[in-house]
């Protein structure tokens, strides 16, 4: 390809009109439309500063072959864009899978300790509680089974309800 044609291909694919790249380089358009119609060259400094709007090298504009966009990379974008969806789905799904057991393992949680509070049967009731350390335990451990059985019930339920959503579905 020649100079010219360079030109037109560089600007067009950084999607510029003759009028913007005139004005990055501070000349009139119609000096731009000189130059890729032929008619005219730039010299050599104008060369380099056409170079730099297009973050492209001199031998670029001289003579390498410059390929404009075409469907191609439409192509490969939309791949890219399909992999990285890809990614996140994965991610939310992981995420989900998580969630999911995490709410299994408090309804498991629950229940054993709903069991364990069942076959101590309240054992803390027949202790000396005139020893500091057993008053203050014994309180401790009221104090625990008194909220636990009145916040533990609707925690379950929260919980299952939890898991029932996060579910895959099939």
């Amino acid at each position: 390809m020649m100079l010219n044609e360079n030109i037109k291909a560089l600007r067009k694919s950084k999607g510029l009109s003759q009028e913007e790249l005139a004005v990055r380089l501070n000349v009139v358009r119609q000096t731009v439309s000189k130059w890729e119609q032929g008619l005219s060259v730039p010299d050599a400094a104008m060369l380099i500063s056409i170079a730099e709007v297009f973050e492209a090298p001199v031998s670029t504009l001289l003579g390498e072959t410059i390929v404009e966009s075409k469907a191609d990379d439409l192509k490969v974008i939309s791949e890219k864009l399909e992999v990285i969806n890809m990614q996140l789905a994965h991610g939310k799904e992981a995420r989900q899978k998580a969630v999911h057991w995490l709410f299994i393992a408090l309804c498991a949680v629950i229940v054993a300790v709903f069991a364990v509070l069942r076959v101590i049967n309240s054992s803390y009731l027949g202790w000396d509680y005139s020893q500091p350390d057993a008053a203050v335990a014994g309180t401790m451990l009221h104090a625990f089974e008194w909220l636990f059985v009145r916040i533990a019930p609707f925690a379950l339920f929260g919980a299952v309800v939890g898991a029932c959503f996060t579910q895959k579905k099939v």
